[in-house]
């Protein structure tokens, strides 16, 4: 059984920084690419960044460019998400997502994790 925990997630003043981790298992990770979306209250569901499989290839929603980082350790079976600068707007909780290499829809979801920024 596929699980993906997220964990990283609090409460940060605007220009501070987090770093997400997710904890993937019961899935061969290399085989998969993954990726981090949030969803904040009252809004859709969106993509933040994804990374493939090697790591060689990474995607930032424009909102997110320049401040924050995708990475992956696949000997860990782990995903990170560096998030620096961070702003209000960023208020959201942040679930990760994998997805087989040949498929365009993420298959497996994490539980999320809060992140919370004050102005």
């Amino acid at each position: 059984q596929v699980h993906l925990v997220e964990s990283g997630g609090g409460f940060v003043q605007a220009g501070g920084s987090l770093r997400l981790t997710c904890a993937a298992s019961g899935l061969t990770f290399s085989n998969f690419d993954m990726g981090w979306f949030r969803q904040a209250p009252g809004k859709e569901r969106e993509s933040v960044a994804d990374i493939t499989w090697s790591g060689d290839s990474t995607y930032y929603a424009d909102s997110v460019k320049g401040r924050f980082t995708v990475s992956r350790d696949n000997a860990k079976n782990t995903v990170y998400l560096q998030m620096n600068s961070l702003k209000p707007e960023d208020t959201a909780i942040y679930y990760c997502a994998a997805r087989t290499r040949v498929r365009t829809e993420y298959e497996y979801w994490g539980q999320g994790t809060q992140v919370t920024v004050s102005s």
